[in-house]
């Protein structure tokens, strides 16, 4: 990229004489920088390495040492809003097919092998950046604007959604289902019925845009994560105990799970532990809610609580105690 093309789109100044006008690459993490790269310095202490590495230009919001003249110094306002701009122009000359959909697809698609001009994305400006920077000419993209800055692009579509039901579910618990797409048996995947509308919808989608696809491991797409435990919250083996916790990290995505254990679970205890910015008309008449302040308040709520499943909403298993940690409290005990 030109260096007065970045000057243009980031509306930054220059603030040396520099004997190059053209970067190779923009790194965005100092130990990715090559020579000729442009680096976007996000912390400042990262400049005296990225300029060792060969960093060409440096792009920068905050003070910083001018320390040589050589390298063209860009001061930009903000760093995030000049790589926007930078990006909508990169990407316009890729001519992207990018549409919009639930964050849950953008998980599930996570889960879909599908061809190279395929991808679905999440994450800030400089993660967006490096997943879109090798797709080829009229790739398909699919992102949520809860996920990732609709700014980035320009001209999205919706996602065509399918109008009747496309997938025959066989079988299924709360946490696995069996299931029949277009005429393939899908047995026993680590998928809760609750994703299976939307992956119905993703599918469809591939379908009617003749996307090939292989289903790989939904058990990584990390929500709606149920973890088997016990009293002491020890993390047991996937279908061993009848306490069940459930993480889900996505406070978007807690209203609609409420719902489905509600329904689906209605004849068992469930208990819902959520942080207070969750505290609102629609959770206050729910049944069996706490809310906590801190990520340290919700194990003492979960070992205080009976429980067969006890929905956890802003934090993760490392609450939990580990096999591991387990074992070396025994070791201590002993």
């Amino acid at each position: 990229m030109r260096l007065e093309n970045i000057l243009a789109l980031t509306k930054g100044t220059l603030y040396s004489d520099p004997s190059v006008n053209f970067f190779e690459t923009i790194a965005f993490e100092v130990s990715k920088v090559k020579r000729g790269s442009i680096f976007v310095a996000h912390n400042p202490s990262d400049i005296p390495e990225a300029l060792i590495s060969g960093a060409y230009g440096i792009l920068f919001d905050k003070p910083t040492q001018i320390a040589d003249s050589e390298v063209a110094w860009i001061k930009v306002n903000n760093i995030d809003e000049a790589l926007k701009r930078l990006l909508r122009f990169y990407l316009l000359e890729k001519e992207l097919q990018v549409y919009t959909c639930d964050p849950i697809m953008v998980y599930l698609a996570s889960a879909i092998s599908t061809p190279k001009n395929v991808c679905a994305i999440e994450g800030n400006v400089a993660q967006v950046w490096e997943k879109l920077a090798s797709l080829e000419k009229n790739s398909i993209v699919l992102f949520s604007p809860l996920l990732t800055d609709s700014e980035i692009f320009i001209g999205t579509k919706p996602m065509v959604k399918s109008k009747e039901s496309t997938i025959t579910v066989i079988e299924h618990t709360l946490f696995e289902t069996s299931f029949v797409y277009n005429e393939v048996f899908y047995e026993r995947q680590t998928l809760s019925p609750f994703f299976i509308p939307y992956l119905e919808d993703l599918l469809f989608f591939y379908t009617v845009m003749k996307i090939e696809f292989q289903i790989k491991n939904f058990g990584k797409i990390g929500h709606f994560i149920p973890i088997f435990t016990n009293e002491r919250l020890e993390i047991k083996e996937f279908g061993s105990s009848d306490r069940v916790v459930i993480f889900e990290p996505l406070l978007e995505l807690i209203d609609a799970e409420i719902e489905f254990l509600e329904e689906r679970a209605s004849w068992s205890k469930t208990l819902y532990i959520l942080p207070k910015i969750l505290k609102t008309p629609r959770t206050m008449g729910v049944k069996n809610i706490l809310f906590y302040e801190t990520i340290e308040k919700v194990a003492p709520l979960l070992q205080s609580n009976s429980f067969h499943f006890a929905l956890v909403a802003g934090a993760d298993k490392s609450i939990l105690r580990s096999p591991s940690s387990q074992t070396r409290q025994l070791e201590l005990e002993f």
